[in-house]
């Protein structure tokens, strides 16, 4: 409605906001779900092997690498939806992110006995999977034509729909 009434809602940038939305959805599954929880006299202590803090030395491999994956996407969408320019804040909020999910994880583990692990690794290759996901964007951008469809469909930092350059 915000878009609509400035005038500023395009197929593109509706398109752009559905796939961020449900790249969120498909970010909480992954990181969350299935959600086991269990509480009370019967549900014992928490399984402290789950929480992985030694990096390198018992890192899954292959999680690292759908980790990994799974926010390469993120640079694009920070530049897209929200303006962000400049690899430094996709940095932070890559780390930012990765850390709530752990922190959730850890909290979850430590209070209501969950199932997911809380892993250092994890943390590492969310960073290293947004950095990298906005190294190859700004990458892409340097192709006229990539550029031009981006900027029909960013917004930047007001709002008004014009992005500025990439530096």
């Amino acid at each position: 409605m915000f878009l609509r009434r400035r005038g500023q809602l395009t197929p593109g940038r509706l398109a752009v906001f559905w796939f961020a939305g449900w790249y969120a959805v498909a970010i909480l599954g992954a990181t969350m779900l299935p959600l086991s929880l269990a509480w009370g006299p019967g549900a014992g202590g928490p399984d402290l092997e789950r929480i992985l803090w030694v990096p390198i030395e018992d890192m899954r491999r292959r999680d690292f690498v759908l980790n990994t994956m799974m926010t390469l996407p993120l640079g694009a969408l920070l530049h897209m939806v929200f303006g962000v320019r400049g690899w430094g804040p996709v940095v932070n909020t890559g780390f930012l992110l990765s850390a709530g999910i752990e922190a959730v994880q850890l909290f979850l583990l430590l209070t209501l006995h969950g199932q997911r692990w809380a892993d250092v690794h994890d943390l590492m290759s969310n960073t290293f999977g947004a950095v990298a996901g906005y190294l190859v964007f700004r990458r892409l951008m340097r192709f006229a034509h990539f550029r031009r469809a981006v900027e029909k469909c960013s917004f930047d930092r007001t709002g008004r729909g014009s992005p500025v350059a990439v530096r």
